[in-house]
C-alpha cells in the first residue's frame, strides 16, 4: 500500500516494494529543490541528465543550479523530442553516451522529461553496467501521473510499442506541479487520458471528481492539479506495490493500452499522441465491455463525455479489422496465444478477460 505524508509544500507517497521502496514527492518548486530531495540518497556525487532540447530550455539550468548547490556533479545527454526516437537507436546513442562519460555503477541518471525521456534514461541505467540508480523527474502531466511511476523502461519496435525494455525501479519520484505551465495544451490533455483512467479503473469517487473538477485542470489550477496527480499517484503506488511484474492486477493499469498502442503503432509513433490513443482505447475497451454484457449504456456515456470535454478522440482510425488483430496480437497481455482484453464491469471496477468472442471484436474494429 502506498504510505503519504505532507508538509506546507510538499504531498510525499512511498511505492512500498520493501527494500526497493522509493518515494513520490509532488508539489511546487521542486525542480529547484531537487538537489536537497536526491542529494541524501545518492552512494557518490555525480549523475547525468538525460532531457530533450525542448524540456532543457526551461528545466535544466534550475535543476542543475540545484544539484551544483548540494556539490553533486552534472553532466547531460540530450535526445530529440517525440515518440518516433522512443527507438533502438536512440537508446544505443544514450548508452554510448554514458559509456563515453565514464559513469560508474555509483553513478545516477536523472531523467528530465517525458514519458518518451524516462523510458529511455530508465532503460539505460537499467542496461548499462547492469544496472544504475535511476531518478525520474517527469515534466508532463502523462509521466507524472503514470510513465514515471512503477519501474517499466523500454522503447518501441516497429512491430509494437514498448516491447524492449526492463522493470528497473527508480530510487525517486520528483514531481513538479509548476513544469505543467510550460506544457503544450495539446499534452496536458494527453495527460488527462491517464487521470481518467485511474478514476475508471479503480476509483469511481475519483471519477466523479474528475467530471466535477475538469474544467479546473484544464485551467491547470493548482490546487485541481496537485488533486489529480495526488490521486493518480496513489492508485498507481498501490498497484505497483501489489503487483510489481504485472502478473495480476497491475494488468489493469492497462485499460485502453491493448487498442491504444495499436493505434500508435498502425497510425505511425507521434502522430497519435499516447494519451490520445489511450482515450479512443478506453472508448473502444468499454464499448466492448457493454457489447459483452459487462457494464451499462450510462456508463460507457460518461466515459465517453469525459473524454470528449478533456478534448480527447473518442475513436481510433480506420486501420482495418486485420490490422488491429495483427497488431494486438503482439500485446504484452498476450497468454498462450490469446488475447486478453482490460474491461470494465462498472466505472471504478475494472478485470482482464479472454472471453471476447471473435466476431463481437471483429465488429467493433469495424
Amino acid at each position: 500500500m502506498a504510505r503519504c505524508s505532507r508538509d506546507v509544500s510538499m504531498l510525499t507517497l512511498s511505492v512500498a516494494l520493501g527494500p526497493r521502496a522509493y518515494p513520490i514527492h509532488i508539489g511546487q518548486g521542486l525542480v529547484r529543490g531537487a538537489g536537497a530531495l536526491i542529494a541524501p540518497m545518492l552512494a557518490f556525487p555525480r549523475t547525468v541528465i538525460v532531457s530533450n532540447p525542448v524540456v532543457a530550455a526551461h528545466w535544466l539550468a534550475p535543476l542543475r543550479d540545484s544539484l551544483a548547490a548540494k556539490a553533486i556533479a552534472t553532466d547531460v545527454i540530450l535526445v530529440p523530442d517525440g515518440e518516433a526516437h522512443k527507438s533502438w537507436a536512440s537508446a544505443y546513442d544514450v548508452l554510448t553516451r554514458l559509456l563515453e562519460l565514464k559513469v560508474e555503477r555509483s553513478t545516477t541518471v536523472l531523467a528530465l522529461g517525458g514519458g518518451v525521456v524516462g523510458d529511455l534514461a530508465g532503460f539505460a541505467a537499467a542496461v548499462c553496467q547492469r544496472g544504475m540508480p535511476f531518478v525520474q523527474i517527469p515534466t508532463t502531466l502523462l509521466a507524472q501521473v503514470d510513465s514515471s511511476v512503477g519501474g517499466k523502461t523500454g522503447v518501441n519496435h516497429p512491430r509494437g510499442k514498448n516491447l524492449i525494455g526492463a522493470f528497473h525501479q527508480p530510487r525517486a519520484v520528483v514531481i513538479d506541479t509548476d513544469c505543467l505551465h510550460t506544457l503544450p495544451d495539446r499534452e496536458l490533455c494527453a495527460g488527462l487520458a491517464e487521470v481518467i483512467k485511474y478514476g475508471a479503473i479503480r476509483d469511481r469517487g475519483f471519477f466523479d471528481w474528475l467530471e466535477t473538477h475538469l474544467e479546473a485542470l484544464l485551467a491547470r489550477e493548482a490546487d485541481a492539479l496537485a488533486h489529480a496527480i495526488g490521486e493518480s499517484c496513489r492508485i498507481k503506488a498501490e498497484i505497483v506495490a501489489a503487483d510489481e511484474r504485472e502478473e495480476g492486477e497491475r494488468a489493469h493499469l492497462n485499460f485502453g493500452h491493448t487498442f491504444g498502442h495499436a493505434i500508435e503503432a498502425g497510425a505511425g509513433y507521434g502522430e497519435w499522441l499516447h494519451g490520445e490513443a489511450v482515450a479512443a482505447g478506453m472508448v473502444m475497451a468499454a464499448t466492448l465491455s457493454e457489447r459483452l454484457g459487462m457494464i451499462d449504456d450510462a456508463d460507457v456515456d460518461r466515459l465517453r463525455s469525459l473524454l470528449r470535454r478533456a478534448r480527447l478522440p473518442v475513436a481510433g482510425p480506420l486501420l482495418g479489422v486485420e490490422r488491429y488483430l495483427d497488431l494486438m496480437g503482439r500485446d504484452k497481455k498476450v497468454l498462450g496465444g490469446t488475447l486478453r482484453f482490460v474491461l470494465l464491469r462498472s466505472l471504478g471496477n475494472a478485470c482482464v478477460s479472454s472471453k471476447v468472442p471473435p466476431a463481437t471484436l471483429a465488429s467493433l474494429l469495424r
